[in-house]
């Protein structure tokens, strides 16, 4: 199976939402031939982490069953919330040590972001102790979406000093970073420690968006690029502004020891069956000779 040259990390895919990728057997044959080692999963369900497992591969990350009932006003919703995500990691754990992806997102952006805050220590601590138990972590990815609270160093500090269980951890995609102007390796050198699973996915500036848009004002009459905005946009890895061997001997020096699946987000590529294949490939392949 295929591994990056700095690291020897395992590289797996994301699984898509593309109707190619609606079967997870499909997934996993088409993973097990091109040499992938590992498979990301969505909310495909539990029964998909054992088809992954049985046959061989890796399962690099699941999605938490809820995530936005976990932060939320309504102490009803949470507590349902904590309870669906506990039946979803025990359900996982027999395979062993499980991943669970999640994007810190309100369910009400609009809240002061220190109520939402609150409502995440609230919830991901009492979660903690279930994740210890059934040897599972989660990991967050930076994904600055609608109230995101955890998609800077500022918010991954605070809930790490609030929340300091060896449980919680971070799904490392340098493409969020480099979107938002934050240095993915001096990040890298900070929360080193605490990164438990990565992203192959990386981001192109373009200058000229820049110039026409600037970074803050919508644009009146311009279009976003696909799978990105005005003056940035997502690429395979290989196509954008990261420096993957540096990153990868960095997480090398912090004893990381999880694989790096490619998150196939790149107007180039995806659309059609055989253009997303031929994406994820490329991306294999560059990220092999890192």
């Amino acid at each position: 199976m295929s591994k990056t040259r700095t690291g020897g990390y395992a590289i797996g895919i994301r699984r898509l939402n593309s109707d190619w990728q609606t079967d997870i057997w499909d997934v996993v044959q088409w993973a097990k031939v091109n040499d992938f080692d590992a498979v990301d999963l969505r909310n495909g369900g539990d029964n998909d982490v054992h088809t992954v497992a049985g046959a061989g591969l890796r399962v690099g990350s699941i999605d938490l069953a809820d995530w936005q009932g976990m932060i939320c006003s309504d102490n009803g919703r949470r507590a349902e919330a904590i309870e669906r995500n506990r039946d979803h990691t025990r359900n996982c754990a027999d395979i062993g040590s499980v991943n669970h992806f999640v994007v810190m997102l309100p369910e009400d952006p609009g809240l002061p972001r220190h109520d939402n805050f609150r409502y995440m220590i609230d919830s991901y601590g009492e979660l903690a102790t279930v994740l210890m138990k059934s040897g599972a972590c989660v990991v967050i990815e930076g994904w600055p979406g609608p109230g995101a609270l955890c998609s800077t160093p500022e918010g991954y500090r605070s809930l790490f000093r609030e929340c300091p269980s060896a449980t919680i951890g971070i799904n490392y995609d340098p493409s969020h970073l480099l979107r938002m102007g934050i240095d993915p390796l001096r990040f890298l050198d900070e929360f080193g420690d605490r990164m438990f699973h990565t992203h192959g996915k990386d981001t192109e500036l373009l200058p000229e968006g820049t110039y026409e848009y600037g970074n803050y004002q919508d644009p009146t009459f311009g279009k976003p690029v696909a799978y990105g905005g005005m003056h940035w946009r997502y690429t395979i890895p290989g196509h954008g502004q990261m420096r993957w061997v540096e990153a990868f001997r960095m997480l090398e020096s912090h004893n990381y020891n999880g694989c790096v699946s490619i998150e196939l987000e790149d107007c180039n590529f995806n659309g059609a069956a055989d253009t997303e294949k031929d994406g994820f490939i490329r991306a294999r392949q560059y990220l092999e000779g890192c």
